[in-house]
């Protein structure tokens, strides 16, 4: 039994990992490297194997650095099935149409040939095969079994087993307790653990200021008249913070401001999150009683063309506008941001992971000036970071997650986090439990016995 680290390997981003059994080929996600041109480059890197000779993929949940390489699978030939949990199918479909259409504009632009086409991510998802948490299946001589990780609507961590060994992939882990989704899970039996670290040398503010912060943010830009800017993750943050916005204008927290939720996939993505609310938790499903839309309120008006967006111009402040991308690397924000950035009474919240590289991670670190549309802009705005809006475990959660194995894994494999983060939470599992840890590298192959 051999596993190959295909991607995010000693970085956040391009999760892939490829196993081969005495009988069956198969990978656990394909997502695409981000942040950087050196990152995005990987993703024109040939895999260390043939598309065609899969059997199958396993996804644990819809984002693009777990799914945004799929397109090139069926492009080089790929035709097995792909399993994951229900809601990720409709998800992962928006994610990708979205992403083929900004590869194919880069590519006309560029006059290169574009990673993937529209069509290529359109006719890989008649692949897609749904699955429900804690029903196992086999195919072949794989049997794989999908626990609720908390992360995102429909995010999983995998039960593997295999060749006689029991193999667990996180997944991204979710920051439990978190509004709409159900708690992270956990189980007690793993051979081999292949664990995220995004977060793995880092604790969170306290859950409950997220929402205090949230709406103290919108009551500030009101009262001196200016404009809070929200770079959202289309999926999951953007209805969690539209939940959070929503619940505190029905407890009468809020009065009447105009928000814009700017960002297409967020708009669809919400609609999906509204068919499958048997997947949430018990108190909001208790509010949906009283409540039947979770995601609205007075003064909300979600903008999905483009002219739609340039209409938010004319509005004068105070105002919220809550676009994509969360990271700020690409999407309607980065309009938002030439427009406003450079205002000391505009507001920028930073409620997400800022991949090394990205935009948004250098007015995280601190930049006074950033570079866009070959303009240097003066960033004047108050930048504030809500931490515990982040999608992702700390390091005591995910130690937490690690502490339930009843019995020692062989071994953990520590990913999807930037090398220091990688390095210090594998030292901290080695310290509190004793297991052995490896921080792999990129393509690095290893025999599991």
């Amino acid at each position: 039994m051999k596993i190959t680290f295909c991607g995010a390997a000693r970085e956040v981003t391009g999760s892939c990992y490829y196993l081969e059994s005495k009988g069956a080929k198969f990978l656990v996600d394909c997502g695409l490297f981000q942040g950087n041109r050196v990152a995005e480059a990987k993703n024109s890197q040939a895999f260390p194997f043939k598309a065609s000779e899969l059997d199958f993929v396993l996804i644990t949940h819809a984002h693009l650095d777990h799914t945004g390489r799929i397109p090139i699978l069926y492009k080089e030939g790929f035709r097995g099935k792909i399993y994951t949990v229900e809601p990720t199918v409709p998800l992962t479909q928006l994610i990708l149409e979205d992403a083929a259409g900004l590869i194919e504009n880069e590519a006309e632009e560029s006059g290169e040939e574009p990673l993937y086409t529209i069509d290529d991510a359109v006719k890989v998802i008649g692949q897609f095969v749904p699955q429900r948490y804690h029903h196992p299946k086999t195919i072949k001589s794989v049997t794989f079994e999908f626990f609720d990780a908390g992360h995102i609507l429909g995010s999983a961590f995998i039960k593997v087993q295999v060749d006689g060994l029991t193999l667990v992939f996180s997944g991204d882990l979710g920051n439990t307790p978190v509004p709409i989704l159900r708690p992270t899970e956990f189980i007690d039996q793993a051979d081999y653990i292949i664990m995220e670290s995004t977060y793995g040398n880092r604790r969170h503010e306290d859950f409950h200021l997220r929402k205090q912060r949230l709406i103290s943010a919108i009551k500030n830009s009101v009262v001196k008249g200016g404009v809070l800017l929200i770079p959202s993750f289309a999926i999951e943050r953007s209805q969690e913070i539209l939940h959070d916005i929503n619940e505190a204008v029905e407890d009468g927290k809020l009065g009447y401001f105009p928000m814009f939720l700017d960002s297409p996939l967020a708009i669809r993505a919400t609609e999906v999150f509204r068919q499958f609310t048997h997947y949430y938790n018990q108190e909001v499903l208790a509010e949906l009683t009283v409540d039947d839309d979770l995601f609205s309120f007075p003064g909300l008006k979600m903008t999905d063309t483009t002219e739609q967006s340039k209409m938010i111009n004319d509005v004068p402040p105070p105002k919220v506008i809550m676009a994509g991308s969360g990271m700020m690397h690409g999407g309607r924000i980065r309009h938002h941001l030439r427009r406003y950035l450079a205002e000391p009474n505009c507001t920028l919240l930073i409620v997400g992971y800022m991949v090394e590289g990205s935009l948004g991670r250098r007015i995280f670190d601190g930049a006074k000036e950033v570079s866009m549309f070959g303009e240097k802009i003066k960033v004047k705005a108050k930048v504030i970071p809500i931490g515990a809006f982040s999608g992702h475990a700390d390091q005591p959660k995910l130690l937490e997650w690690v502490d339930h194995f009843k019995h020692h894994p062989k071994q953990i494999f520590v990913i999807h986090g930037e090398e220091k983060s990688a390095l210090d939470l594998a030292e901290s599992i080695k310290q509190t439990t004793g297991t052995n840890t490896t921080v792999p590298y990129l393509f690095d192959t290893v025999e599991l016995t």
